[in-house]
């Protein structure tokens, strides 16, 4: 039977013998070159965890409440006394900007004097309503003792004769006329009397007014803190450039129109992040997500927070060409710190994704073959090509839905073939 095999195999052509050889030989030089080089191949281990897909954001520090103190309307132009030094923290009743209350003081002076004469003229003329008041009643009841009088005199018509009983009934006639004559006079006097008393309080209450109008200007002339916050002092634009230059902040001296903006009182005990995010990924934010805050100005402690909201409405970026349209994003801090500023830079990162107990791969380490992903599993002295499933990709990580386990080693470059001619890999290698 050997020697049958031998005959047969030496009537082959001998183009077969030569491609076997080729093929044996070629296949014995790949296995010896991988396990030649498996050990100067990086690797990096399959690990299983937590896979977060994050987006990038870049924003500002921001409070989340706000007070902006502004000079009081209707007290015309206004000097600056004092001002908080900027950046200064203050608590709730602290004064922050003081005005100039000289005029004011001028006017409430002015005003205060003319409201205690109104009141004087008030207390005359209730007194001299009380004396005409007593001078009517007086008149009135020597009306009434003519009238009894007068009615004593008529009941003698009988031993009077007829002319002097004519009198009397005359003069009884006068008095009664005279009495209401005087219960008239006592009544239109009151009614005149109380009207002029009145018309003098109406004036009071309107000095008055004028006095507390003035009182509450030159209080709101000294501006208090609301809440407890930072100093931001905002800027003087009518101390600006003529042709638009950068207006510089409000400064103890400055004058102040009516309205203007002198500073800003941010809360911080409550601090966000502001952001705008690419059309492109705000498919993929919502509220609620978990993020990671790193502010430039305090490099040593990374903020956790959340999403607080996303703006519903696109906005135009013309800082770049084509305009691109933005989302803007507020990423609430779950604690703040004394060192934050309203105003510093810093960096959000959104867990857009996550998955749990996760087989994870650097990107670097899957590779394309025949359509297919590849990685080179490291099997004791050489690496073996296995084909993989990928389920995510992001942040420089692959999630592998099969393929590998947990602890295994895989190979970061391509074994098989030189350095200088490798291909590149799906993570860019």
């Amino acid at each position: 039977m050997v020697e049958r095999m031998k005959s047969l195999w030496s009537r082959r052509p001998v183009w077969v013998i030569a491609v076997t050889l080729v093929i044996f030989a070629a296949a014995s030089f790949g296995v010896a070159r991988i396990v030649r080089s498996a050990p100067e191949v990086p690797t990096a281990e399959v690990t299983a965890g937590e896979w977060v897909n994050w987006v990038q954001l870049r924003g500002e520090v921001k409070a989340v409440r706000s007070v902006v103190m502004t000079a009081p309307s209707g007290a015309g132009d206004l000097q600056i006394v004092s001002l908080a030094q900027n950046g200064k923290l203050v608590k709730k009743g602290e004064v922050v900007v003081q005005f100039d209350t000289t005029t004011q003081q001028r006017t409430l002076d002015q005003r205060s004097s003319e409201l205690r004469q109104a009141e004087a003229e008030i207390q005359r003329a209730e007194a001299q309503a009380r004396i005409t008041d007593e001078q009517n009643q007086t008149e009135l009841m020597r009306a009434k003792y003519d009238v009894e009088r007068a009615r004593l005199e008529t009941s003698k018509q009988e031993i009077l004769s007829a002319i002097e009983g004519e009198k009397t009934k005359l003069a009884l006639a006068n008095a009664e006329q005279r009495l209401r004559e005087m219960e008239a006079k006592l009544a239109a006097d009151r009614i005149a009397a109380q009207a002029n008393i009145e018309s003098r309080k109406q004036k009071r209450d309107k000095e008055r007014f004028d006095v507390d109008q003035t009182q509450n200007r030159m209080a709101a002339m000294t501006l208090r803190a609301p809440i407890d916050g930072m100093v931001n002092l905002m800027p003087n634009y009518r101390a600006g450039g003529m042709f638009g230059g950068s207006a510089p902040e409000f400064r103890a001296g400055d004058r102040a129109w009516s309205g203007a903006a002198v500073a800003e009182l941010p809360d911080l005990s409550a601090v966000r992040v502001t952001s705008r995010v690419d059309e492109t990924d705000r498919g993929r934010l919502k509220a609620g997500q978990r993020a990671a805050v790193r502010v430039d100005a305090v490099p040593d402690k990374e903020f956790p927070g959340r999403v607080e909201e996303i703006s519903a409405l696109a906005k135009l970026d013309h800082s770049n060409w084509p305009p691109a349209k933005n989302f803007d994003v507020w990423v609430r801090l779950d604690a703040t710190d004394a060192r934050l500023r309203p105003g510093m830079s810093g960096n959000a990162r959104v867990a857009a994704e996550t998955i749990r107990d996760a087989l994870q791969i650097p990107a670097e380490a899957a590779f394309q073959r025949n359509g297919r992903t590849v990685v080179f599993v490291l099997r004791g002295a050489k690496f073996e090509m296995r084909p993989v499933e990928v389920a995510r990709r992001g942040n420089g990580k692959l999630v592998i839905a099969r393929g590998l386990k947990a602890g295994e080693r895989v190979a970061l470059k391509d074994p098989t073939v030189e350095p200088e001619s490798g291909e590149k890999s799906e993570g860019g290698s």
